[in-house]
């Protein structure tokens, strides 16, 4: 019998590929979503149920429609610097949000949950690759509204038999190898499609020396003194939290350790420099940028450590070199043909 999934946040970057890999594997998908980053043309043609997390009538009208087997929630509030400035709005709707969103499965019997995480659990590294097991002590509201979740999510497991699997982002890039989805947030923070923008400007007649491209920082302990941050590809991503779900619904998450915990990492780290160059290598165009000062909290490096995720639940990454993850991206925002289906984006993960 075909499971149905629900996905919080399915018509946003993450949660629209999301969708695309779920329904692609024969799961039934429905989608709840407010709209205010996501867009209604990119869920693929699933059910798409528009309600607010902060609004519990919204949440039950959903699942009063449908009986769902699991839900996937991808509906947080992402910039870390608008949560140092408006950390309310991030708590109401990261923190709030959820728990009405748990409160309303457990009215609705729905006992398997996939949440998406962060990598900014843990603050400043002290010691690197980052794995699991390093402190989570956050430094700006965003990372401390995750990790709020993260204990709930245990709480709830050992109290009334939630069962769990949060997944720890480090950087997300790329799109649909065959060009069904891409990325467009507003505003746009992410450096791949801001370097991409860049080459787009350039490539329609605008002047390469006019780059509206900042890089923040060229004195860090890096080999070329820019951050260097740790890039996964947007199904790769997708693709651990089929295993995921296939891991709560087969009933292997347990009453014992109810809430379980993975970090999604390259294990590579590439520097913001070496994106750009990648981006131009790619695009074949210049891009250009301006150096300016670099941002309070930024640590040199972050990469991390996947072991785990590819012990417990079987992930392989199939992007692994910046380039492919960089071309993906390129295929989408400059509209080039999507030609054949990229076979790295065939994963097999069936209900």
């Amino acid at each position: 019998m075909t499971k149905t999934i629900l996905v919080v946040g399915g018509a946003g970057y993450i949660g629209s590929h999301m969708v695309l890999a779920l329904k692609d594997a024969g799961y039934d998908v429905v989608v709840f979503d407010n709209l205010s980053q996501g867009h209604a043309d990119a869920v693929s043609g699933a059910r798409l149920v528009v309600g607010d997390l902060r609004a519990p009538e919204e949440i039950d009208r959903c699942f009063a429609e449908r009986s769902f087997n699991l839900v996937m929630h991808f509906a947080a509030l992402a910039y870390v610097g608008e949560s140092v400035v408006k950390p309310e709005l991030y708590y109401q709707n990261n923190v709030l949000g959820t728990l009405n969103l748990l409160a309303a499965m457990r009215r609705y019997g729905v006992e398997k949950f996939v949440f998406s995480s962060t990598c900014a659990t843990y603050g400043e590294p002290a010691r690197l690759p980052i794995a699991e097991d390093h402190p989570q002590q956050p430094i700006n509201p965003y990372g401390r509204s995750k990790l709020m979740v993260e204990q709930v999510l245990r709480d709830y497991g050992h109290a009334y038999g939630l069962r769990s699997i949060s997944l720890r982002y480090f950087n997300a890039a790329g799109c649909d190898a065959k060009g069904r989805a891409g990325e467009r947030h507003d505003p746009e923070t992410h450096l791949v499609p801001l370097a991409l923008a860049e080459a787009l400007r350039v490539k329609n007649g605008g002047d390469p020396e006019g780059t509206r491209l900042e890089v923040f920082g060229d004195d860090f302990a890096t080999q070329d003194g820019s951050c260097v941050r740790d890039y996964i590809h947007v199904s790769d991503l997708c693709h651990a939290h089929l295993l995921a779900a296939a891991r709560l619904l087969n009933g292997a998450v347990d009453e014992g350790n109810p809430a379980e915990f993975y970090n999604l990492a390259n294990g590579n780290g590439f520097s913001v420099l070496d994106v750009i160059r990648t981006c131009e290598a790619v695009s074949g165009l210049p891009i250009r940028y301006r150096m300016v000062p670099r941002r309070a909290g930024d640590p040199a490096v972050l990469v991390g450590d996947a072991t785990l995720a590819g012990k417990n639940l079987g992930w392989e990454r199939q992007y692994t070199d910046l380039p492919s993850i960089v071309q993906t991206a390129w295929k989408w925002m400059s509209g080039a043909p999507a030609g054949q289906p990229d076979e790295r984006d065939a994963h097999e993960v069936k209900p």
